[in-house]
C-alpha cells in the first residue's frame, strides 16, 4: 500500500443523509399539481441518464393516468413545492382473479433524495393497492438504472426478468420519406 492512500481516519462505506428538509406531506395528486409533476418528470427522465424513460415520459402519460386512476396518484410537497411524485394504477387481467398493482412512475428532486421520501410515497401507494384489493406490485425500469434497482431490491421486489427493449429509426423508411416530401411540397404552395 502507498503512503498516499493511508489515513487516519478509515473510510466509511455508508452514505450519509443530507441536511433535514423540513416537513413532507405525502397526500393525494390533484389537478393544480400537475403542471409541477410533469416539470420535475422532465428533470429527472433526461435523455442523456434515461433514455428509454426519457421516451415515455409525456403530458399525454401523466393526465392519462391522473385521469383513469387518480387515487393511485401521490405527490410529496416540502415547502409547497412538489419533490416528489408516484404514479400507478390498478391492472385487471381478463379471465384472472387477481388484481395488480402498478407501480408505473416514481421521482424524487434530487435535493430532496435520500430523506425517505420515495419509500414514503411508496409506502402510502401500496397501502392504496391493498385497499382497492391488489395482490401483487408490478415495477420495472430501465436496466442501467442502478439507483431505482437498488431501492426496489431493497424493500422487497424481487423476481427479475430480463426484458428486451429494442426501438427501430423509421425516419428514412419509404413511407416517411413520401411524407416529408407530400409535406415540403405542400409547405411551398402556401
Amino acid at each position: 500500500m502507498s503512503i498516499s492512500n493511508m489515513s487516519d481516519k478509515p473510510k466509511s462505506t455508508r452514505r450519509r443523509r443530507k441536511a433535514s428538509v423540513g416537513p413532507v406531506e405525502i397526500r393525494g395528486m390533484r389537478l393544480d399539481d400537475l403542471p409541477a409533476v410533469f416539470a420535475l418528470g422532465q428533470k429527472l427522465f433526461t435523455a442523456e441518464d434515461l433514455p428509454t424513460l426519457y421516451r415515455c415520459w409525456d403530458d399525454d402519460e401523466l393526465m392519462q393516468l391522473f385521469g383513469s386512476d387518480g387515487e393511485t396518484c401521490l405527490v410529496a410537497v416540502a415547502e409547497d413545492k412538489i419533490v416528489g411524485f408516484v404514479l400507478g394504477s390498478i391492472m385487471k387481467k381478463p379471465r384472472n382473479a387477481w388484481l395488480y398493482g402498478w407501480l408505473e412512475w416514481l421521482g424524487v428532486d434530487p435535493a430532496y433524495k435520500r430523506h425517505g421520501i420515495a419509500t414514503r410515497l411508496l409506502n402510502q401507494l401500496t397501502s392504496l393497492f391493498i385497499k382497492r384489493e391488489a395482490r401483487i406490485i408490478l415495477v420495472d425500469t430501465d436496466e442501467a438504472n442502478h439507483r431505482a434497482l437498488s431501492f426496489f431490491r431493497k424493500i422487497g421486489f424481487g423476481h427479475e426478468i430480463k426484458h428486451v427493449y429494442l426501438s427501430c429509426n423509421i425516419d428514412d423508411h419509404p413511407e416517411a420519406l413520401e411524407r416529408k416530401e407530400a409535406q415540403r411540397a405542400e409547405d411551398e404552395e402556401d
